[in-house]
């Protein structure tokens, strides 16, 4: 029987379920990884990198002397038909189901926005997806190959693609907006010393955006803590809100993608 291409799509987000892989908690017990959030994900599965990282997951630029993407230099160029178009490349460590899952993950950005990913021909900047140790982007364009990991065992989850995507096209973690302290407080007492340039606030554009708590680029409460189940971020004036989410982008990040980009 032929199946529709909604039918498809379907079986294939089941598949990922079945395919994610779990992680440990603490006491040895497994839970299914739709139940951390993104930042615990992330930075469980870059534990063994021997990348320099900046806030968990974006790597140290060695063409700019700043952590800062919001100008012409650092964004995707637009071609005259309106889209922008970035090619890239998928290492054949990547199994035929685990391109599939990278490709629907992409394809939000072509439904939703100008951004196309497009296959490489011989394109001199490019995104390289690579199986490297962890889940980490450069921030922005650097020109030539740059390499986007996402390690096959603890990786390949839908946002965790967006995520590291979104870095990629410029955007930098939600909780380092220049507006932050309006909207959540750091917890510095549960953060080591060591890892608090990682809560830094930058110099960001918030292109007259609202502060998204939904975020794909939210950090989760407990990034980075010293102390097991205490927050590092508590969300302001409500500690309930919801933060750190993994399912895909929010509107907000979509919306801001079409802003930066001229959509």
């Amino acid at each position: 029987m032929k199946m529709t291409p909604s039918a498809s799509l379907l079986l294939l987000l089941l598949l990922g379920l079945c395919q994610a892989h779990p992680l440990m908690e603490e006491g040895g017990e497994e839970e299914i990884s739709d139940t951390v959030d993104i930042t615990t994900q992330i930075l469980t599965s870059n534990n063994g990198t021997d990348e320099i990282l900046l806030e968990g997951d974006l790597l140290a630029p060695r063409t700019r002397n700043a952590m800062v993407c919001w100008y012409q230099s650092c964004m995707w160029k637009k071609a005259s038909n309106g889209l922008v178009m970035i090619p890239f490349t998928v290492s054949s460590e990547f199994t035929s189901w685990e391109r599939q899952l990278i490709d629907y993950a992409m394809n939000t950005y072509h439904s939703k926005t100008c951004i196309r990913f497009v296959p490489r021909q011989n394109e001199y900047d490019y995104i390289s997806i690579e199986n490297k140790a962890g889940c980490f982007s450069s921030l922005g364009r650097t020109g030539g190959r740059q390499v986007l990991s996402l390690n096959r065992q603890g990786c390949l989850y839908y946002g965790i693609i967006q995520h590291e995507i979104n870095h990629a096209l410029g955007f930098q973690h939600e909780q380092t907006r220049s507006d932050r302290d309006y909207y959540v407080r750091i917890n510095w007492e549960n953060i080591d010393p060591q890892m608090a340039y990682n809560f830094y606030k930058q110099n960001t554009n918030n292109l007259d955006t609202p502060y998204d708590y939904s975020s794909i680029m939210h950090y989760g409460r407990t990034a980075f803590s010293i102390q097991y189940g205490k927050d590092s971020i508590t969300p302001i004036p409500d500690p309930n809100v919801q933060i750190g989410q993994r399912q895909g982008m929010s509107y907000w990040d979509i919306m801001r993608i079409n802003m930066l980009y001229g959509c």
